[in-house]
């Protein structure tokens, strides 16, 4: 009696580890999973702690330029000073457009004397003349040009 005792004894414990085991495996992939979405968070969460630090910089340097119409309006204009600026930055006139807001063609007649900027293109070329290279590069990467 004695001896069916124990083997009874022992399968019940058999089955119960088995129970356990496919229970734990259960718990330990999700775990697994749990970990790696974790992880992942944590790097996407970084990248864009990286790019809300480069924003806020080059935010703060182009409220540092930023100029005001009365600027603007005292501001001269010649065909000369901007292709001179344009040349200085190292930028072609569709990237000068571009951050301008105007089509090159617009450019192209500024640089020919034909036409001029209109009141609101001066305030954006008047923040150009006090931007360097690194800081117009800066905004073009913002751009995504």
């Amino acid at each position: 009696m004695a001896n069916v005792a124990s083997v009874l004894k022992e399968e019940i414990i058999r089955l119960a580890r088995k129970e356990l085991r496919s229970e734990t495996e259960k718990l330990k992939k999700a775990s697994a999973q749990y970990r790696s979405e974790i992880a992942a968070l944590k790097r996407q969460s970084a990248a864009l702690e990286q790019q809300v630090s480069r924003l806020e910089k080059s935010a703060t340097k182009n409220i540092e330029v930023k100029s005001s119409p009365e600027e603007a309006t005292k501001a001269r204009f010649t065909s000369k000073g901007f292709k001179t600026l344009r040349k200085r930055l190292g930028l072609t006139a569709e990237v000068i457009a571009a951050l301008l807001g105007v089509s090159a063609q617009t450019i192209y007649n500024w640089e020919a004397g034909n036409s001029s900027p209109r009141a609101q293109q001066m305030v954006r070329i008047v923040m150009l003349r006090g931007m360097g290279k690194r800081e117009v590069e800066a905004i073009l990467q913002d751009m995504g040009i």
